[in-house]
Order: structure tokens, then sequence, then C-alpha cells
């Protein structure tokens, strides 16, 4: 009895830290969302900026010949996230996070509207240094698209969602074996090297879905039912700049 029960309470331990690291990040992420934001004006609303931020992140990264594994795999995604700022800072205690927008590519070819998310995580150990990157997310498979739409996911940890992430100058074809539901693609500036994404949280801004596409939208409204529209410009002009 006494094995079975330590067994019980070491189950039980393991899924209160997994709650708990996911918490941490969801508040993390919120905290460094907020960093990232600017303030609603005559440029539009905090939603329509980022989206237009998206867009211009998105055609900067496409058209440089520092990342041709992210024209080879965006062609052929099944969906895209964007994530135009996401800020990692570190004393001791880690963290990153940054608002996004993701994108789905219909059967017909053609893409839907961005829904928002928010996308972070936390980490731990010797660690110093702060950081800012333009991410870039090609999802490849349904499991990954599926896993991002229904509900919030963990990179790399969530239902076996995998992600590669793949610096400057590699090429798809080369030495990847395109097993990942998921691949990043990061342009950074700052003192840490890289941009680690696994144990990261993406998870829904309902607030700014609603805040565009009305009360009722939900990432499913608005990237596969298409029963959650805009007019906004930003919109249209980032679903223009998808391949």
């Amino acid at each position: 009895m006494s094995s079975v029960g330590s067994m019980v309470k070491k189950q039980v331990v393991e899924l209160t830290m997994k709650k708990l690291h996911r918490t941490l990040a969801l508040v993390f992420t919120l905290v460094l969302s907020l960093a990232s934001c600017r303030s609603s004006g005559e440029f539009g609303s905090e939603a329509e900026q980022l989206v237009d931020r998206a867009r211009g992140t998105f055609q900067s990264m496409m058209s440089d010949n520092q990342y041709p594994g992210l024209v080879d795999l965006a062609t052929r995604a099944k969906a895209i996230i964007i994530v135009p700022n996401l800020i990692r800072a570190a004393f001791f205690f880690g963290g990153r996070g940054g608002n996004a927008v993701m994108l789905v590519r219909g059967e017909d070819g053609k893409w839907s509207a961005p829904a928002f998310y928010t996308l972070g995580g936390i980490s731990w150990g010797l660690q110093f240094g702060g950081q800012t990157s333009e991410l870039v997310l090609t999802v490849m498979t349904d499991k990954g698209l599926n896993a991002v739409i229904h509900r919030e996911v963990t990179l790399g940890g969530d239902a076996g969602v995998a992600i590669g992430e793949l610096g400057k100058g590699v090429n798809a074809a080369t030495g990847m074996g395109l097993n990942a539901d998921m691949y990043a693609f990061a342009r950074s500036e700052g003192l840490f090297v890289g941009v680690s994404l696994e144990g990261s949280v993406i998870a829904p801004r309902e607030t700014w879905n609603q805040q565009l596409y009305g009360e009722q939208a939900t990432p499913e409204a608005i990237l596969v039912d298409h029963t959650a529209t805009s007019t906004s410009k930003s919109v249209s002009d980032i679903v223009a700049a998808m391949p």
C-alpha cells in the first residue's frame, strides 16, 4: 500500500506542477503582451495595429533570403502564426510573451481572417538578459492546427504537438525530416542566443477577437466557419499578403 500511495502522491504532485507552470506562463504572457501593446488612436484599435505589425513582420521575413525554409514551408502550411514582438526577459526566473495572430488556409486555398492569440512561457535556472524577437510559426499538420483552434496548447508538451525551431540560412529540405507539427522562425535582437519555444502556451485572446469581429466571435468562427467577419482594411491587407 505504501508504494501505491507514493506513486499516487507523485502523480498528484506532477499534475499540480504542470497546472502551476501553465498558469504562470499565461500570467507572464499577459504581462509581457501588455508591455508590447500600443494605445489605440488615429492608427486604429490595438487589435488592428497588431494585425498591421504582423503583416509587416511576415512580409519582411518572407523576402529575407536568410530564411529560405520559411518560404518553402509557408507556401504549404495549413496555418501561419505571427508574433511581431515576442519579449523575453530573465533574472534567474525568466519568461517570454507576446501577442499573435493566426490565419488558416482553407481547402480551397483561400486564407481566413486573422484570429488573435497570446504566446508565452516561463523558464527557471541561471539566466540573465533580455531579447525581442519577430516570430513566424508555420503549422503543418491537422493535429497542430486543431490543438491551437480548439484549446490552449503547450508547444512540445500537449498531445504530442511537436515544434521544430529553425534559424537563419536553414532550408526546409535540409536535414529536417518534416516530422514536426509546427516550425518556428525567429529574427532576434538581444543578449540571448536563439529562441526556445518548448513549453510555451498558445491561448486565444478573446477580448480582441470580440472587439474586431463581434461578441460571439470565437477562433473557430473566424478561422474555420468564417461566420465572424470584419470590414477592417488591416484584415484584408494581411489576408492579401498570405502566400
